[in-house]
């Protein structure tokens, strides 16, 4: 499968990313030939490409967008894409990604309110650590910890307001 190919390509499980750097219609040409090679590796080992399910994402401010295909149709752009998990935009932005892990790290924790009658840190302090402190942990390095962002994230979703900044801390 990597055999002439001129670009970066990563696999994994049944994923494959092809990646380039597109400054010039070199890149371009180069990307489209990698292309057709893994879709002629693909038909010679009686596989296919799912091509609905196979995306273009253009990286950069000064991106110039270039169209590409696989056989004969054309694949299509999107301005973001998750990758194993991971919410990633055109411009490597993260916030969308800490919002839908606020959101369902509130999700969990409502449902823990309503469902556990005890408040006692013994119950609650496993629970918490178990079901929702995940989801706030999930890819944290690739949010910027260092910033807030991903507890001002949390804030937000829940309505900002001061008294529910700390959301766990009623149930503790």
């Amino acid at each position: 499968m990597d055999s002439g190919i001129e670009c970066t390509l990563s696999k994994f499980a049944n994923n494959t990313k092809l990646c380039g750097v597109v400054d010039t219609l070199e890149g371009r040409d180069a990307i489209q030939r990698d292309l057709d090679r893994l879709e002629r590796w693909a038909r010679a080992n009686h596989m296919k490409f799912n091509k609905a399910k196979c995306k273009v994402l253009h990286m950069g401010w000064h991106n110039p967008k270039h169209n590409y295909r696989l056989r004969r149709e054309w694949i299509e752009s999107s301005p973001e894409e998750k990758d194993l998990g991971v919410l990633i935009d055109e411009k490597l932005n993260m916030s969308w990604q800490c919002v839908l892990a606020a959101q369902k790290a509130n999700h969990v924790l409502g449902c823990i309110k309503r469902s556990v009658t005890s408040r006692l840190r013994e119950v609650i302090l496993p629970l918490y650590s178990t079901l929702v402190r995940p989801h706030l942990e999930y890819c944290v390095q690739l949010w910027g910890p260092s910033t807030g962002e991903t507890w001002s994230c949390w804030s937000e979703s829940r309505g900002g307001h001061e008294a529910d900044q700390r959301a766990g801390a009623p149930l503790l």
